[in-house]
């Protein structure tokens, strides 16, 4: 990476210091972290109140799945609708539209009086235009503000939706039990309302603008431009491997995150074991994530990809010999461990080998590839079991997914050190 000492400042980096790696930068990042974290009730709170609206509309557990179902695809495609709004407009516009959405969605669904119209509000408003604001458009606006400690701040503002999965659940379980879970979803309506537009004032600032590249670099100019760096291969192919890796760890990462709770029930440990174990399985997620960032900045994003599919791969594969109490609770916080760290060093993979107004769109592109595998594999998992009776063929599943993934890590890792680079920028 460059380092942009000696020459021009960007735009508002130099009267008033709030540029790159500045004081108001770990401001706009703290800003973000929360953003992340409050928004990111949306991809939590259909799997608290299920049972409650399974019960209120009568339906079977099928059609109550709906609205996770529509908030997932939503969440696909509203990473990308939102980064591309952010590439053109800024992240404040995504982020307020989400916030919006989110607080009319959560109020409006309180007062729905059918499954579909509860469906169509949660998957419109919550997933599309609401969640969806606050994961990938802040992940890569948070990028333009650091240089040198890009990967750590990446991967903390990739945290929230992890803090998210700890704090919100229990918060909601229990005013669901104590208020009703229309009560609920007005409350965080309003409380998304009330904490969110202030926070996002705090992004109002445009990005630093970025240094202009020489038109024909060449020599070792031309083997620190980043956007020469995939010049080996088409943007949109490029483009494609990422997305493929994305999807292809997640199919991976889904088994245990969305299946350890009927794997324990299968094994006679109950419902509440699971829930405990994916617990601890986001809150040591968290730890990755942060170690993560600590890791990118020293060997680079391609790198950090490598080493987490590989360590996530061979956490995965302890879930096949060890099935004892104990023995799931160390594989669970070892499959939190290594799996955390792999959503960030796709943002600075991305970051790395894209133009900077592409930003939002290529990461958004990439974030959506990856909630697109969770759901895939979430499914296939489900599918592998109805058809075998046993998780062991769904693991085994997950494992050849992740080979995927890492054979492109390898490969960047490998062509960018060919290119007569190390394996970072």
């Amino acid at each position: 990476m460059p380092s942009h000492a000696g020459s021009a400042a960007p735009r508002g980096e130099a009267r008033d210091g709030g540029g790159i790696e500045s004081a108001y930068a770990w401001w706009r990042l703290a800003a973000a972290m929360a953003l992340g974290a409050i928004g990111g009730v949306g991809m939590w709170s259909m799997v608290v109140v299920l049972p409650a609206v399974q019960a209120e509309f009568g339906v079977a557990r099928a059609g109550a799945s709906l609205p996770y179902t529509l908030v997932a695809l939503g969440l696909v495609f509203g990473g990308i609708l939102m980064g591309r709004l952010a590439d053109r407009f800024g992240v404040l516009v995504p982020v307020i539209l989400g916030a919006l959405s989110l607080g009319l969605g959560y109020v409006l669904v309180a007062q729905a009086e059918s499954l579909t119209a509860f469906a169509a509000i949660y998957g419109l408003l919550i997933g599309l235009l609401g969640t969806s604001a606050v994961f990938g458009p802040l992940i890569a606006d948070v990028s333009h503000w650091f240089t040198r400690r890009r990967g750590m701040a990446v991967a903390l503002c990739a945290s929230g939706n992890y803090v998210a999965g700890a704090f919100w659940p229990p918060v909601l379980q229990h005013f669901v039990d104590t208020a009703g879970w229309r009560q609920t979803h007005l409350g965080v309506g309003l409380f998304c309302l009330a904490t969110m537009l202030p926070l996002a004032l705090a992004l109002r600032r445009p990005v630093p603008a970025a240094h202009p590249a020489p038109a024909a670099p060449s020599g070792a100019e031309a083997r620190l431009d980043p956007t020469r760096e995939a010049a080996g291969i088409r943007p949109n192919v490029l483009q494609g491997m990422l997305m493929l890796a994305g999807v292809s760890c997640c199919v991976a990462m889904s088994m245990p995150q969305v299946h350890i709770v009927a794997y324990c029930v299968d094994l006679g440990y109950g419902a509440a074991r699971g829930a405990e174990m994916l617990a601890l399985m986001l809150g040591f997620g968290v730890v990755s994530r942060l170690a993560s960032g600590w890791i990118m900045d020293r060997i680079g994003g391609a790198a950090t990809l490598l080493l987490g599919a590989t360590l996530q791969a061979a956490a995965l594969a302890l879930f096949l010999p060890f099935d004892g109490l104990v023995s799931l609770y160390v594989i669970s916080a070892l499959f939190g461990l290594f799996q955390g760290g792999i959503i960030p060093s796709y943002a600075m993979i991305t970051r790395t080998l894209f133009p900077a107004r592409e930003a939002g769109t290529r990461i958004g592109l990439v974030m959506s590839a990856t909630l697109a595998g969770m759901a895939l594999g979430g499914w296939l998992s489900g599918a592998i079991f109805d058809a075998t009776g046993s998780y062991d063929a769904a693991i085994a599943n997950g494992l050849l997914w992740n080979l995927v993934t890492i054979a492109i890590a390898a490969w960047l890792v490998l062509r960018q050190s060919r290119r007569g680079r190390p394996a970072f920028a």
